[in-house]
């Protein structure tokens, strides 16, 4: 019961805190027409009818915000719901609570600073930020430049520290390939109680963010990591519909090549970028997960009031 306590508090403190920055709460629809076509998430599908269409549950209200943006929207956030195939562990459920938030004009590293202020209300303290770039703690731990590496090197890396199934694990994909190897041996290095901006991602693992201005190796996306665990995701977003639609393409070329179910692309999304999304940085934050830390469970189950196994 004190769990659930803390969740409501947890979301009081929230919605206090947008309702002060006059950041309007929204909520979208949990179901669409359309999928992430992230070789990475899969979708639950159901339909309306058994002979109708597929529908998809969100894997993040991600797209339909930037619909509402398109539309003349101020700067919005929303406590969703989300869900994703295939991921049960100890921080993953299927079924998932994200805080995303949009700001209008910002740029990303204002949007680090609003999520660094979040987190020490959440936590009532002032927590030590260390902010770094992709590129310089993957080489300080690693010796490698992910901006010019190989699948080749990133699996002889792997092989090295003695985990050869790597080669199998990731395939040919270059962005695979270094999601591994920082998620193996990067992040377990992370210090505790300090909470890393990692920013500045390569180009292949950002298909929803600007380029950098002054690096096309580079993309305005930043994760934010606590005591070892992913909290949050976010970008200085792509607002060019022709290159979004690009960028899907590449991903469902990857998805047929990895034998996935083919989803479709969310035109309605591609259509609000060409009618005009407002320049803005925005952020999708796991809440189970900050749950986890703030009371110091050992599982995301800790903090669920029905795992789905119970559910």
């Amino acid at each position: 019961m004190a769990l659930l306590h803390q969740r409501a508090k947890l979301y009081q403190v929230i919605r206090t805190f947008f309702l002060k920055k006059h950041v309007l709460e929204v909520e979208t629809p949990v179901l669409s027409n359309s999928a992430s076509c992230d070789v990475n998430l899969d979708s639950f599908a159901t339909s309306l009818r058994k002979d109708g269409p597929s529908l998809y549950l969100q894997t993040s209200p991600e797209f339909a915000m930037k619909r509402l943006l398109a539309a003349g929207s101020p700067c919005i956030y929303q406590i969703a719901k989300s869900f994703r195939q295939a991921e049960r562990g100890r921080f993953h459920n299927p079924e998932f609570t994200l805080l995303e938030w949009y700001r209008l004009n910002f740029s990303m590293a204002e949007l680090m600073d609003e999520v660094a202020e979040l987190l020490s209300l959440c936590f009532s303290s002032e927590l030590v930020i260390k902010t770094m770039s992709y590129h310089d703690l993957f080489f300080s731990i690693t010796g490698i430049n992910p901006h010019a590496t190989t699948i080749e090197e990133l699996m002889d890396y792997a092989s090295a520290q003695g985990n050869p199934e790597a080669a199998t694990i990731c395939g040919e994909s270059i962005a695979n390939g270094l999601d591994y190897v920082f998620s193996q041996y990067i992040q377990p290095m992370l210090l505790k109680e300090q909470v890393y901006f990692v920013s500045h991602y390569p180009v292949c693992m950002a298909m929803l963010a600007k380029l950098t201005d002054d690096s096309p190796q580079t993309a305005k996306r930043f994760e934010v990591y606590f005591n070892n665990v992913e909290l949050a995701n976010g970008y200085e977003e792509l607002t060019d519909a022709d290159l979004q639609e690009m960028r899907f393409q590449q991903d469902l070329k990857e998805r047929e090549l990895a034998a996935q179910a083919k989803v479709p692309i969310d035109q309605n999304l591609i259509a609000a970028l060409r009618a005009g999304m407002p320049a803005c940085s925005g952020v999708a934050l796991g809440l189970d997960r900050l749950l986890m830390l703030m009371s110091q469970a050992a599982s995301i189950d800790e903090v669920l009031s029905f795992p789905v196994e119970r559910a």
